[in-house]
């Protein structure tokens, strides 16, 4: 089934609600895809936010309404032409990652430990985790 054609925006989506038009643009293997080419230029924040988003998407316990939110902000992360093309070095990435993170605002209630797990389990795969985010050691 093809995925239907968004025009490429002016601007970022300024709110959940046009976040969600976005959503028929979410697929999990262009998702993958999509993560895999930019892993490293996007950073270790913006590629958080995303997976919080797709785990927490995929949780039965989490609303249709949040898990359109969801898809609707990672469908304009795979968007390679939107409001700032991607392939604009330093800046192609800053409106997904506004995008992501009203997202995560909306949907942080359903954010919870095992999507937190989960996502630093693929990001550890991925990235050496900075010491800011490294669990604190216990103190003998």
């Amino acid at each position: 089934m093809p995925l239907p054609t968004v025009h490429r925006p002016s601007e970022a989506p300024q709110n959940a609600a046009e976040v969600r038009d976005y959503a028929g643009q979410y697929s999990n293997t262009r998702f993958w895809t999509k993560v895999s080419r930019v892993a490293k230029r996007a950073g270790y924040e913006l590629l958080e936010k995303a997976l919080w988003l797709h785990y927490a998407a995929q949780r039965p316990e989490t609303p249709r309404w949040a898990r359109v939110t969801a898809y609707g902000a990672l469908g304009y992360f795979i968007l390679p032409m939107d409001a700032i093309p991607d392939w604009l070095f330093g800046f192609g990435l800053t409106d997904d990652l506004s995008a992501l993170t009203l997202a995560v605002v909306a949907l942080s209630q359903y954010i919870n430990d095992d999507v937190r797990r989960r996502t630093a389990h693929k990001l550890d795969q991925w990235f050496e985790r900075p010491a800011h985010k490294r669990p604190l050691q216990p103190v003998e």
